[in-house]
């Protein structure tokens, strides 16, 4: 029998919160029901508002008569965010479910976020369909569309509640054991023109005995790496795309925003770093592009995206910028330049070929580097060429065993 928590506000979605329980129940579970609703609710729960109140501080009264509704939903949602996590350790639930608009699901996601990867956590949300970003963040929610608004019981509402407790019931109770004979981990990054790289070095690490786990570089991808290397997940990381700075400094739809590359410095994590795919910028499509682009070199990567060349200037800002983030390092650690082209697109006779915004990146890096732990190597060949794997491979392992010893 699982253990589910169902979190919302009952003062104004009781009978829809009440319609899950029963059918979680029905399903075989126990629920502990969660009151994020500030105002009066005809619903008893195991946890009520002046619960969560009582973690700020602040009283129940107090909320519902000097606050205003955006400043209860931010006040409850850290406390729940606080109080959700302390719940779990203590083994009072092993998945968690909750039906929200857009104010409930700004409320309660943060909460759901904090909980560690894996646990069952399912939102059926009016938002569910859009940009979901913002309630996802680098997390495992599973965003369940509401389709009609959570208000109310009807046939189709009805279905969509069935479905989401029977989603989070199955996962609470069909949930494997992982097998404690776990290897260590390797962070790694990639875009489609840097796969071959990653490929070879995911097969040169498993059989040293590490797992690679692949982050595509499209933002959340950057950010959930960056955010696992801060929960300890890793033994060592090999960034080998960073074309993610680049967007973020350019203007592209795919970046990390401002700390991309700074996770694994501040954890004195094991790494090695490439300058992967900084030869571009990413849009959408080539008609989305603004006329501040125009006159720049184009590739249709495919109809939903659009590259853009950086520029010998962008090249040398980017040194600037991967150069200011890694002179913060305190543990030994090795850059990586593939002489040939950063990517697939820009070795020689490629699209992208542009030697001389890859020597500008390459010169103004080397010249802002002021920090002797920083080992750099420039290779002549292309980055996805299997020799070019081999070395990052061997850089590496050579940092992870230092490190042990």
């Amino acid at each position: 029998m699982g253990k589910i928590a169902l979190v919302g506000t009952f003062d104004t979605k009781g009978k829809e919160l009440t319609y899950v329980q029963k059918v979680l129940e029905r399903l075989g579970n126990q629920v502990l029901t969660i009151n994020v609703g500030v105002f009066a609710s005809d619903f008893q729960t195991a946890v009520s508002p002046a619960d969560l109140a009582k973690i700020t501080g602040i009283s129940l009264t107090d909320l519902r008569t000097n606050y205003h509704r955006g400043e209860v939903n931010a006040i409850l949602g850290q406390s729940l965010t606080v109080l959700l996590p302390q719940l779990y350790q203590a083994q009072k639930f092993a998945g968690v479910i909750s039906l929200g608009g857009s104010g409930g699901t700004s409320l309660v996601t943060p909460a759901l976020q904090a909980l560690p990867l894996g646990v069952p956590k399912v939102m059926v949300s009016t938002v569910a369909s859009g940009d979901t970003r913002i309630y996802v963040g680098t997390s495992d929610i599973v965003m369940f569309p509401s389709i009609v608004d959570v208000a109310g019981l009807n046939q189709i509402s009805q279905t969509i509640f069935d479905n989401s407790a029977a989603a989070v019931s199955g996962m609470v109770n069909s949930h494997s054991e992982v097998s404690t004979a776990q290897r260590p981990l390797i962070g790694t990054t990639m875009f489609g023109v840097t796969t071959p790289a990653v490929d070879q070095a995911q097969q040169l690490f498993d059989q040293k005995g590490y797992t690679s786990l692949v982050f595509h570089a499209t933002g959340v991808g950057g950010r959930t790496l960056e955010s696992l290397i801060q929960q300890n997940y890793f033994a060592g990381v090999l960034d080998l795309t960073l074309t993610e700075l680049a967007d973020e400094l350019v203007g592209g739809v795919l970046s990390a925003g401002p700390h991309r590359l700074e996770a694994a410095i501040a954890q004195k994590i094991p790494e090695v770093v490439v300058p992967g795919a900084l030869d571009m910028v990413n849009f959408g499509p080539r008609e989305t592009v603004t006329e501040r682009f125009q006159g720049r070199q184009f590739l249709q990567h495919n109809p939903a995206v659009t590259l853009i060349r950086t520029t010998v200037a962008e090249n040398r800002q980017l040194g600037q910028i991967v150069a200011t983030k890694l002179n913060a390092t305190q543990v030994p650690l090795t850059v990586l330049i593939p002489s040939q082209g950063f990517s697939e697109i820009s070795g020689p006779g490629q699209p992208f070929a542009n030697p001389q915004a890859d020597q500008a990146f390459v010169t103004e890096f080397k010249q802002n580097i002021q920090n002797e732990l920083i080992k750099i190597r420039e290779i002549d060949c292309n980055i996805n060429a299997p020799e070019f794997a081999q070395e990052c491979v061997v850089e590496l392992l050579k940092l992870i065993t230092e490190k042990g010893n």
